[in-house]
């Protein structure tokens, strides 16, 4: 049945027969057999049919929760086993929001030297991608805000606190201040991150909160991008300090600090909740932990 609850859970999620079992690499016919199998073993109706997918029956929603569980503490009995017998080993999927990938980079390496027979996928994507697919189990844990979206039932190390930078070129107005204000930014050339971006709703709150707007140019969901206009159009972004300084390196720009009323939001590590772990997460979590700022 295990297959069967699978190929479940990937048709729920792409909300179309053809795709999820591309996603599957099965073909069509053998996830549609797969899934009234899992009908006739249930004893119920999933899957509303047409000419098409036509969502859940309410019985489905409720099976999909049953299925995701069912899935999970399986795959989780594999690492449970495969630790007895190699040790930490195997492939950890991590989701980050763009502006916290350079503590995915520590976090990895951190827990690479300790374990290095586990391989890491890391990926980039917005908080509520994120929390989605810890949901279908397409990632194993996530770095995300912890208190600007609710995550669920998850299990929680906090990172660091976010702090923001402008960035601008070295002839920019603000190029030689020791600090700017957001109201001082209305008006400008902005580019910043696309709305979907948990990053871009806190820097518009904090315009909102100085009186201003948000007026960007250019938005993006590559920070590369953001950064490049500035170096190359002389506009200007904000980003988070830690991010701001590594893609700033060797380039000829200056970071200069945001004041005034800020909001710092906190980033760290989540994952869904288990009692107990996986050996993997767990040292994962125990990783998060070491290499945290707001432990010290």
């Amino acid at each position: 049945m295990l297959d069967k609850l699978e190929m479940f859970i990937a048709l729920a999620k792409a909300e179309h027969f053809g795709k999820a079992a591309e996603s599957l690499g099965i073909t069509q016919p053998t996830l549609s057999t797969g899934i009234k199998n899992l009908e006739e073993q249930l004893g119920i109706k999933l899957v509303f049919r047409g000419s098409r997918f036509g969502g859940l029956t309410p019985e489905g929603q409720s099976a999909l929760v049953w299925a995701r569980r069912i899935v999970s503490d399986a795959r989780q009995l594999k690492d449970e086993m495969r630790y007895k017998k190699h040790g930490l080993a195997g492939q950890l999927r991590v989701a980050v929001i763009p502006t916290a990938l350079t503590w995915a980079a520590k976090l990895s390496a951190s827990f690479s030297q300790k374990h290095p027979k586990v391989r890491f996928t890391v990926l980039s994507r917005t908080s509520i991608d994120i929390l989605s697919m810890m949901d279908n189990l397409d990632v194993d844990a996530g770095i995300t805000y912890l208190d600007n979206e609710p995550t669920g039932r998850v299990s929680t190390e906090p990172l660091y606190r976010e702090s923001y930078m402008l960035i601008c070129s070295k002839n920019s107005q603000f190029a030689n201040r020791s600090s700017v204000g957001w109201k001082e930014l209305e008006g400008e050339k902005l580019c910043l991150l696309t709305p979907d971006n948990q990053n871009r709703r806190i820097i518009n709150r904090h315009f909102r909160d100085a009186g201003a707007t948000a007026d960007a140019w250019l938005e993006s969901n590559s920070t590369v991008v953001l950064v490049a206009n500035v170096e190359d159009n002389n506009w200007l972004t904000v980003l988070p300090i830690e991010l701001a300084k590594f893609l700033t390196r060797g380039k000829p720009l200056n970071l200069i600090p945001m004041s005034g009323t800020t909001i710092s939001p906190s980033v760290g590590l989540v994952a869904p909740y288990h009692e107990p772990h996986t050996p993997i997460l767990q040292a994962l979590l125990s990783e998060a932990r070491q290499i945290s700022i707001l432990n010290d």
